[in-house]
């Protein structure tokens, strides 16, 4: 995918990061009514999906252990259907962080990433004020993910 033109100022990039989450909630909505209800893999196709990594995580590449989720390659959200080779495997915070943004999407959003760890790492004044926040939401996070034996009635799910 070749490079979309730089944005022209910041607005500009913070109304097409915004219309590129709206093409994708319009993509989910025009596939809802007409997509197969999800269904669950045997062990032997959770077997063949982790097989096909050599036991690694499709996303970030690290090993897997314990628990994992079966990716969707072509999105349940756009239409993608549940065979086997429709799936790899991935640790359930990356797979759950990646979603299913479009490539135009994903590529700003990994481009902000490594920039704004850059600014993190240099201590620059974006990256204090980006660290505190991040990290404060880290906390929430994990206090919502914390085992069920001690989390909450009601709690929320894991890794978001």
């Amino acid at each position: 995918m070749d490079s979309p033109p730089i944005p022209s100022s910041p607005d500009v990039f913070a109304d097409l990061l915004r219309s590129l989450k709206l093409q994708r909630y319009e993509r989910k909505a025009a596939v809802k009514s007409n997509r197969p209800d999800r269904q669950a893999l045997s062990a032997e196709e959770r077997d063949e999906i982790l097989a096909k990594t050599a036991g690694r995580c499709h996303i970030c590449g690290g090993a897997i252990e314990g628990k994992w989720e079966a990716d969707h390659v072509f999105a349940h959200a756009g239409g993608g259907i549940h065979r086997a080779d429709n799936y790899l495997p991935a640790h359930r915070l990356c797979n759950n962080y990646r979603w299913d943004y479009s490539a135009q999407e994903f590529q700003h959003i990994l481009k902000l990433g490594v920039w704004l760890r850059t600014q993190i790492e240099k201590k620059t004044v974006v990256g204090r004020a980006a660290a505190e926040c991040f990290l404060a939401r880290e906390v929430r996070r994990v206090k919502r993910c914390a085992p069920e034996e001690t989390r909450m009635e009601g709690g929320e799910g894991c890794d978001t």
